[in-house]
């Protein structure tokens, strides 16, 4: 069996540290703001799965078709012998592309679960004897060193994962992205298009209420893991779609006033009735904005495909 190594570039307390740190900040600032990946342990991540395969919820059966049906053309395109994915979860999307891929040597992982990377490289190793897996335990968007591994290498970032991102956010991302391509590198990035108000609201609020239960998921891991008493049924999931920053936000309303206390941080904080609690943005691009966006960080838009819909795109991006 090809071999398997677990870096670990974080520090064992690093996950509780940044949560600490995320409440804090976000709780004690007007409009208050927790960051979306709070929503994913065990229970959040078992609700996303069920999310995407809700009717409402188009990006991951939208992202999986042109993986599909353009696997071979980015295997071509890219020639890569090394794919590096971020936030890689399961890795289930990444399998098509490792599938067309016959070149490829090396597969580094990147997420900051340790259990998720462990469990996605056993079975790809049951699969695929032949391949190298390097799995990093890190948090991409804090800067990243990666293992030495042949090129060209392909950086995967699926999706659509950038637009949880705010734009000043995006740049430096995709900056420190640019500083990792070597000359025949690339970038394949995964975005949700512009479309319908209606068709975006409703795959962030579900007729069968799944969303909204993972939306208030972000508050039974600050119970947890911080001590806190917040009452998750006492705030209404809210889904708007701002259209002059063209994102969703996902809110919790609170139903009355009431204070909540975190004894882990020694705070206590008050909510009004109806004041509302930003947990996440969505972007959504068109492709002039990702153009503009790749070209200010030192990219350039190479391919762009879209799914039969034009609802979501997976674009390829090489230095400049």
């Amino acid at each position: 069996m090809s071999p398997f190594l677990l870096t670990r570039t974080l520090p064992v307390d690093a996950t509780d540290a940044a949560l600490r740190a995320d409440v804090l900040h976000g709780l004690t600032r007007h409009p208050k703001t927790l960051p979306p990946k709070w929503f994913y342990d065990a229970h959040g991540s078992e609700l996303f799965e069920e999310i995407t395969r809700l009717p409402e919820y188009y990006p991951t059966r939208a992202e999986r078709e042109i993986l599909i049906d353009r696997a071979d053309e980015i295997a071509r395109v890219s020639g890569a012998r090394s794919l590096i994915e971020l936030g890689s979860g399961s890795s289930e999307k990444t399998r098509h592309l490792l599938d067309a891929l016959p070149v490829l040597h090396s597969y580094v992982p990147v997420d900051v679960s340790e259990s998720a990377l462990h469990g996605a490289a056993e079975a790809l190793l049951a699969q695929r004897p032949g391949l190298s897996v390097h799995a990093l335990i890190a948090d991409f968007t804090g800067g990243l060193a990666l293992p030495g591994t042949p090129g060209p290498r392909l950086i995967a970032f699926l999706g659509g994962t950038i637009g949880n991102l705010l734009p000043d956010e995006r740049a430096v991302f995709l900056k420190s992205v640019r500083s990792l391509l070597s000359p025949g590198d690339a970038l394949l990035l995964g975005t949700d298009l512009v479309k319908e108000e209606k068709v975006l609201v409703a795959a962030y609020d579900d007729a069968a209420g799944v969303t909204a239960e993972f939306n208030r998921n972000v508050l039974r891991v600050v119970n947890r893991e911080l001590g806190a008493d917040f009452d998750p049924a006492g705030f209404d999931h809210m889904a708007l779609w701002d259209p002059e920053h063209e994102w969703i936000e996902m809110r919790l309303r609170a139903r009355r006033a009431h204070t909540v206390k975190i004894p882990d941080l020694d705070l206590v904080v008050s909510f009004e009735a109806g004041e509302e609690l930003r947990t996440e943005v969505s972007a959504k691009f068109r492709r002039e904005g990702v153009l503009a966006e790749l070209g200010s960080a030192g990219l350039r838009l190479d391919q762009w495909w879209t799914d039969s819909g034009d609802r979501f795109a997976l674009s390829l991006a090489t230095a400049v």
